[in-house]
């Protein structure tokens, strides 16, 4: 057993069966590309990199719904299903276009719930207020990218915004019957230790729900890869980030449930780092590393016993 609940689990206890999320891109933009912000994006965005092979933004919501629900059955034996808006900004359009594609994912028979990937500064009352009717009836989370919390990175990777923009963004969704998710991005270069590790603070202080912790991994398309071929710099070795994963977890609050530990991105998309290894051999890595470090496994008092990862998201 692994040292700590995973979110396959937490899933599990909560709708007694086995939930897996399904991807889905509805064709949604990015203020970081479409010119409100920047036409570059983010500095190590690709959204090719991440994007699941069933959602195809020239299919319909359900059709990627169905065929997303149809693989994850046969693969995994899944019940039940969280429609996961992940591509681009997910709620980066009127609340009348939104509605109707939100709601045509939660209209398809098992579908439990609603995830949405989005940025702190695209979302408003509106919608809010939405989502929070919308949770009343369905599992909704809200889940902001922050990728870290320190503003001279967030100027370094070309985020658009700041910290004080997402922990405003966290406040106004909490106490909505919504839960919370962010996203953040371990071993920056440029990044001393102790920032990296104050992203734990953050988040354990702002009152998330759900945390997806990344590498920093470098693939084809971004602005930091053209800035990598040109000039390489220093990126964290397995050892190196499983090590800064448990320390991470150890100062993590321990309500906030983790629901990964790592990225991942196509083979023929990255550039590095190059591990070398399988999805489960770099999580039995890091799963070790944090055994290790908490004798064995997770202390009452270790921010690791809220730690749980994505099983079944596609």
């Amino acid at each position: 057993m692994p040292p700590y609940n995973s979110y396959g689990r937490y899933l599990r206890d909560r709708f007694g069966c086995r939930v897996y999320k399904v991807g889905i891109d509805a064709g949604f933009d990015c203020p970081n590309r479409d010119g409100t912000l920047s036409t570059s994006g983010c500095a190590y965005c690709n959204n090719d990199s991440f994007r699941p092979k069933t959602s195809d933004r020239r299919k319909s919501v359900q059709r990627q719904m169905s065929e997303g629900m149809d693989y994850l059955r046969r693969r995994f034996g899944a019940e039940k299903f969280i429609a996961y808006f992940q591509a681009a900004t997910g709620t980066y359009a009127p609340l009348d276009v939104l509605a109707p594609l939100y709601e045509s994912a939660l209209a398809l028979p098992d579908v439990v719930g609603l995830a949405i990937g989005t940025r702190p500064d695209c979302v408003d009352g509106e919608k809010l207020d939405w989502l929070g009717r919308l949770a009343q009836g369905f599992f909704v989370t809200v889940e902001y990218g922050l990728q870290s919390a320190s503003d001279a990175t967030l100027r370094r990777i070309n985020r658009g915004h700041d910290v004080r923009c997402w922990r405003d963004a966290v406040a106004r969704t909490r106490n909505r019957g919504i839960h919370v998710g962010t996203h953040l991005i371990l071993g920056f270069p440029w990044e001393r230790r102790e920032e990296a590790l104050g992203g734990a603070d953050a988040v354990s202080e702002a009152g998330v729900d759900f945390l997806k912790l990344h590498h920093l991994h470098v693939v084809r398309g971004s602005s930091l890869a053209a800035e990598y071929l040109a000039s390489p710099f220093p990126l964290p070795t397995l050892r190196e980030y499983a090590g800064l994963v448990a320390d991470f977890l150890g100062r993590l609050a321990p309500g906030v449930y983790v629901e990964r530990l790592f990225g991942t991105a196509p083979a023929e998309l990255l550039v590095a780092p190059a591990w070398g290894l399988g999805k489960a051999e770099v999580r039995r890595v890091i799963e070790g590393e944090v055994a290790r470090r908490c004798g064995g496994g997770a202390p009452e008092s270790s921010g690791a016993r809220g730690f749980v990862e994505v099983e079944g998201s596609l």
